[in-house]
Parts: structure tokens; C-alpha cells; sequence
């Protein structure tokens, strides 16, 4: 059964608009779109502690596939607190240390990055490379190295590097994989969800054209070189 009938299905360019953020607070009236956020914060949690390995010491973690997913869904008011949530049941059921509040920060943080460049948009290739990157620079080297720090030092009562060349190497080597796998998935759970009226751009530009290709391989060329020369310094 499909409910597109019912519900306002008006895309946005961007999200600087009012009518966006209407929409987006919106969705907290929405029943059916609070149980797909609480079903969705479920499978994030199951899947923390679940990653895909690509090589020594670097690994996808699944969970992400949902995050973009869901906040594609309903968006970024709801992604924020959907985020908060995860982040809180994971640390409660499967703590991997002490808890330190300011983490939950960089969960909502790559929720609400998904959220502005998925919701409610005409989804392409481009939106989620961008989309990944964003969530990889912005969110796990620029936010997350002072709460790093911050754990670290409080905590902990050791140093933090502020300048970590690991992190760095590490989100350089999976960016483009990553933005590939997420496409991918995309392109295979948009027509099911569309078609139960969640969602409302469907795959026609989640198709990889020769730009696409040709970024995606120049970013994993720089990936590569970068692990190349971190090993390298390392065995010197």
C-alpha cells in the first residue's frame, strides 16, 4: 500500500529556507515517522559494534548506512534527536569504556550533516559524496580531535595528539569507498521506501557518470598515497 497520496511531497534545493525547516519539525507529528526513527535508533545500535575490514587497522563501520539512511527519511530535527538517542542506548548497552558526554556531539553531528544534504532533496551521486565527506572532515577530524582531547586529558590523564595524522590517513583511505558503498545502498532501499510514501526523490541521479568516476578514483589514489607514506614514516 503507498501513501504518497497523503503527504506533502515538495523537495527542496537547499535547506535555507523556512518551509524546509517547517517541514523537517513536522515530521515530529508524524506517528508513522517516529516509529520509523525508533526503528531505525534499534538497528544503529545492534549495529555499533559491526564493521566491514578493507585492510590493516582500517574498517567500515555499518552503522553509518543507517544514519544516512534514516536521516534521509525524517530529516534533521528528528536525526538530532535520533543521534542523542542511539548515542546513549549504545554507551548503556555496549559500553566499550567511560562514558564522556561530549561524544554524543559528534553523533548528532554526522546525523544532521546527512540530514542537510539528503532530506528532502533530489538525491545524486554528488549530494552523497559531499554528504560523506563532510561527515568524515568535518565531523571526524575537526569535532572530534578537541573531544578526543578533552577525553583524553579529563579522563583519561593522558595527551592527545591534536594533530593526529592517523585519523586523517584513516578517513583519506575510506572516504571514496565509503561514498560508493553508501550510494550503492541507497540505490537499493530508496524505491522500497519510496514507494511506502517516506520518501520522496527517487534513484534517477544515483548513477555514477565520469566525473563521478573520475573524483571518486583521484580521492582514492590521495588515500592510498596517504597510507602508503604514513607506513612508511612508521617503519623508518
Amino acid at each position: 500500500m503507498s501513501f504518497t497520496k497523503s503527504v506533502n511531497r515538495q523537495l527542496f534545493p537547499h535547506p535555507f529556507s523556512a518551509a524546509y525547516w517547517r517541514a523537517a519539525l513536522g515530521e515530529f507529528k508524524s506517528l508513522r515517522v517516529l516509529v520509523f526513527a525508533a526503528l531505525m535508533i534499534a538497528i544503529r545500535v545492534a549495529l555499533k559494534s559491526l564493521s566491514i575490514p578493507i585492510a590493516a587497522n582500517l574498517r567500515i563501520n555499518v552503522a553509518f548506512f543507517v544514519n544516512a539512511f534514516g536521516a534521509m527519511v525524517f530529516g534533521p530535527v528528528v536525526a538530532l534527536a535520533a543521534a542523542a538517542v542511539s548515542d546513549t542506548l549504545g554507551c548503556l548497552l555496549f559500553p566499550t569504556g567511560t562514558y564522556f558526554f561530549p561524544f554524543i556531539f559528534i553523533e548528532m553531528a554526522g546525523s544532521l550533516i546527512f540530514a542537510l544534504f539528503l532530506y528532502r532533496a533530489e538525491v545524486s551521486v554528488w549530494r552523497v559524496t559531499l554528504s560523506r565527506f563532510c561527515v568524515d572532515f568535518f565531523v571526524n577530524i575537526v569535532l572530534n580531535t578537541p573531544v578526543m582531547w578533552a577525553y583524553y586529558h579529563y579522563v583519561m590523564g593522558r595527551n592527545y595528539a591534536l594533530f593526529d595524522i592517523l585519523r586523517i590517513v584513516k578517513n583519506l583511505a575510506l572516504f571514496p569507498i565509503e561514498s560508493v558503498l553508501l550510494v550503492l545502498f541507497l540505490r537499493a532501499v530508496i524505491p522500497p521506501t519510496q514507494h511506502l510514501g517516506y520518501l520522496y526523490s527517487g534513484v534517477e541521479k544515483l548513477r555514477f557518470d565520469r566525473k563521478n568516476i573520475i573524483f571518486l578514483v583521484v580521492m582514492a589514489a590521495v588515500g592510498v598515497a596517504a597510507v602508503a607514506l604514513y607506513a612508511a614514516n612508521r617503519q623508518g
